[in-house]
């Protein structure tokens, strides 16, 4: 292999213009079809074959009208309770809001409490009518009573006094007569007041469905509007979602003020920040300092803009025919940019060096093509490997999510083996400075500098980090373990679910919208669950309503339950829609246990009204995702660490090697999701990471993060390990070679890392809440496992191993192919052969 991208790093410099242009023309046809084809993204997380999906289906197919997605806009007085001008603005907006093609209704939070109200006034005032109806027929009821008494007596009277029968009802039939038309007139009464109680009885359980539901405060400061779309939330389109907030926002001049929620102000449609910039401008700054010059240290930055330009553009021009989230462009941009860069330095600092040592440009471009390429074709592979494999759990969204990063990554690798070479060739001894170039021809000029270089590299190796580390590796360690444990001690509180709005930034309008609903309303009204029935064939209207509302009953039984509301009812009488609020925000745990309680309630229900009830909606969409993501943890964690075993045994012919590679990610992983734990859940430095409103972790990110930290732990295992690999295989002692593999490494794997950490970090203020907390994991994550398992923990193990680190049994040894990471067929065939100890040259040139 390392011949082959000899040959091929020699090829794009001879024929740089070649190379050049055709990735030129790759990058216009990427942008032109991402240009022509391009689709809206969305945040649609749902996963087929689950519940809410099935139940989200049928609601569609049944009935359409409440099928579309719905999200609530907060209107607030400015000073006191709504003003009937204020009212009058609300409603005049929401009316103008059903003008738009796709809303399908609103609902007028005053119109609807006005009739809530009234309501509960009439069933008052009923109450009091059948209370004095009661009354009323009291009286006739005595009397009738006491006429039967009489009459009854009179007959007995006269039936002692011998009269005959004939006689007696001639003498009282009339009064009988009178006393069986009062009777009738009586029973007729009590009827009616029998149906005006069951009408009364009826609207009282309707009002006690609707209790715990308000659409105005008590205080009457704060109005909740919901809005009916057409389609779902996240279907769509950016100006759609303006337009909302624009005719929502026209309620100021009445001195109301308008909060749409997260629902529609999420904007999806830009994938750079401030933030952004900021973190790729420290990685700038780091390259400067490392390289020396703007132009070398613009290079890698160049290579990963191309990268990125071609991976995400191919990412957008899919998006048109596949549904994909919003986080997947910007995950395949994270770290397209991160590895992008990394990548090429790694070939342009072996290039730099090995010219800085006096060897021909041509012969340095091709054999740093061919020894570090060669690491980044692995390391390469590594992450494309972790990043693919997120095919594995079955989820539509997250495989979307893995290809198009690893479609991204496999990109930016074979930019660094192509159009690297060719741009060196094009920039050629400009990429040093003119102070390095005098500094290297000074020292080449001195005679005997070879021993001399020996001398100080060796010098170097023994007294750097390196040095310090294997010179008490026990303790090193030992200490970088117990760190990484004790950072790592969160992770077992670690709960997972989609953000809501309350983890949005304190100045969004989202933010103020879940904070003022909360406040005046709940938190359970940000996260309303939808349950769907299926009522019995054949049902009467009267009865259907009956059924709906045992239904209410039975859901407002479960604990935690603030209200449960029967919401449509299909013209067919068949399925029934309820709208369930949990006492607290979708996010929080109890409102996890509520949706567990009602789908584990489901055969009681139905053995009590005949029901079958389905949960859907966003919240307990949510809650599946978040069920399905944990279960498909650890599956795929052993599919990604078994295939890339495989890989790392190939690279480095060793049995410990990938080992200790893979433990050290273990590490590495806990201390990341411990980390997050102490920051996004417990809000612990909240203020530092803009976390107001501490929650669940996102509930893709531990998979997401096991994928990408995988990949990139490796990469940084491969650069370290194969420098030690190469010193042992040109004849040096197993604990000499991780000393100077180590010190010959460092230097870049270290820039590396902080250009990498930098990148990922710029994430983590990103206008997408739900990026920020995936780049503090993989900033932490690789901060963690560069200098504490892979410069620490991973040189202390390989000195106190020894030669054992490199044991293979003989029978695998003959089976392997020789994938020649440190390039030593190139030395052998005789290609640069002049290559060797270039390192410190290159220092002394600094």
């Amino acid at each position: 292999m390392a011949l082959l991208l000899y040959r091929l790093g020699r090829f794009s410099y001879r024929h740089r213009w070649l190379v050049i242009s055709l990735w030129l023309a790759v990058m216009v046809a990427v942008g032109g079809a991402a240009a022509a084809f391009h689709g809206t993204m969305s945040n649609n997380f749902q996963i087929p074959g689950t519940e809410t999906q099935q139940v989200a289906d049928k609601l569609k197919k049944e009935l359409p009208a409440a099928s579309g997605g719905s999200a609530g806009i907060v209107f607030e007085a400015g000073d006191g309770p709504f003003s009937q001008a204020a009212k009058d603005a609300v409603s005049a907006a929401l009316t103008r809001l059903e003008t738009l093609p796709d809303v399908q209704s609103t609902v007028d939070p005053f119109a609807t409490q006005t009739q809530l109200e009234q309501a509960a006034a009439e069933l008052a005032a009923g109450e009091q009518q059948a209370a004095a109806g009661r009354q009323q027929l009291e009286q006739p009821a005595a009397e009738l009573a006491a006429g039967k008494a009489q009459i009854a007596a009179a007959e007995q009277q006269m039936a002692a006094a011998g009269m005959p029968p004939a006689a007696i009802e001639a003498q009282l039939g009339q009064q009988k007569a009178a006393l069986a038309a009062g009777q009738e007139q009586l029973d007729a009464g009590t009827k009616d007041l029998d149906a005006g109680a069951a009408q009364l009885a009826l609207a009282q359980r309707q009002l006690d469905a609707s209790q715990g539901l308000r659409l105005v405060s008590e205080d009457g400061t704060a109005a909740i509007a919901q809005v009916q779309f057409k389609t779902s939330i996240n279907g769509l389109a950016p100006e759609v979602r303006q337009q909302v907030q624009d005719i929502a926002g026209e309620v100021s001049a009445a001195g109301v003020t308008a909060y749409a929620s997260k629902e529609i102000t999420e904007d999806i449609s830009e994938l750079f920040g401030i933030s952004e910039i900021l973190g790729i401008a420290i990685a700038a700054l780091v390259l400067i300092v490392m390289l020396g010059t703007l132009i070398a240290a613009g290079l890698p930055l160049l290579m990963a803009l191309v990268g990125v330009a071609v991976g995400v553009g191919g990412t957008f021009a899919l998006s048109g025919a596949v549904d994909m989230s919003s986080i997947s462009p910007m995950l395949a941009l994270m770290l397209g940019l991160a590895v992008g860069i990394d990548y090429s330095l790694f070939i342009v600092n072996r290039h730099r060096g090995q010219v800085l040592a006096g060897m021909d440009p041509e012969e340095s471009v091709a054999l740093a093509t061919g020894t570090s390429g060669n690491a980044v074709l692995f390391a390469g592979l590594t992450v494309i490997i972790a990043l693919a494999a997120l095919v594995i759990p079955g989820l539509p969204f997250l495989a979307v999510m893995g290809l198009s990063a690893a479609a991204t990554v496999a990109v930016a690798v074979v930019v660094a083996l192509t159009l690297t070479p060719a741009v060196l060739s094009v920039i050629g001894s400009k990429l040093i400075s003119k102070r390095a170039w005098a500094k290297a021809a000074k020292h080449n000029a001195q005679p005997g500098h070879e021993s001399e270089d020996r001398a100080r590299d060796e010098r170097r190796s023994s007294h750097g980090w390196g040095g310090l580390v294997t010179r008490h590796p026990v303790v090193a360690l030992l200490a970088g373990v117990a760190l990484l444990g004790i950072i790592a001690l969160p992770a077992g509180q670690l709960r997972l679910a989609l953000p809501d709005g309350g983890s949005e930034p304190v100045d969004s309008q989202a933010y103020k919208s879940y904070e003022v609903t909360a406040r005046s309303f709940g938190e359970g009204t940000t996260g309303p669950i939808v349950v769907v029935g299926d009522l019995p064939a054949g049902l009467t209207e009267a009865e259907a309503q009956a059924k709906q509302l045992d239904v209410a009953d039975a859901l407002r039984s479960v604990d935690n339950v603030s209200a449960a509301v029967p919401v449509a009812l299909s013209t067919d009488r068949r399925t029934a829609v309820f709208q369930v609020i949990p006492a607290e925000g979708p996010a929080s745990a109890s409102t996890v246990q509520v949706v567990s309680d009602l789908r584990g309630n489901k055969t009681e229900i139905a053995d009590a009204t005949g029901v079958s009830i389905g949960l859907t909606g966003q919240t307990a969409g949510n809650v599946d995702v978040s069920a399905k993501l944990g279960d498909a943890l650890p599956p795929y964690l052993a599919i990604v660490v078994g295939l890339s075993l495989i890989l790392l045994l190939l690279v480095f012919r060793s049995i410990v090697v990938p080992l200790l590679a893979t433990g050290g990610f273990l590490l590495s992983l806990a201390a990341a999701f411990g980390a997050v734990v102490a920051v996004y859940q417990w809000g612990w430095l909240g203020a530092v990471f803009d976390v107001p409103n501490p929650g669940a972790v996102l509930s893709f990110l531990p998979i997401i993060l096991i994928g990408v930290l995988f990949g990139l732990a490796m990469d940084y295992q491969v650069f370290i390990a194969s420098g030690m690999r190469e010193s042992y295989m040109h004849g040096e002692s197993a604990k000499h070679a991780v000393r100077s593999g180590f010190s010959h490494a460092a230097a870049v794997v270290a820039a590396a890392a902080i250009i990498m950490v930098s990148v990922f970090a710029g994430f983590i203020f990103s206008h997408l809440t739900m990026v920020r907390p995936l780049g503090f994991a993989m900033a932490f994550g690789v901060l963690v496992d560069a200098f504490v398992v892979r410069m620490t923990i991973v040189p202390a193990v390989m000195y106190l191993l020894g030669e054992k680190a490199w044991w293979l049994p003989r029978w695998l040894d003959r089976i392997l192919p020789d994938v020649d990471v440190e390039g030593a067929k190139l030395r052998t065939t005789g290609a640069g052969s002049d290559a060797a100890n270039v390192e410190p040259v290159e220092a002394a040139a600094r």
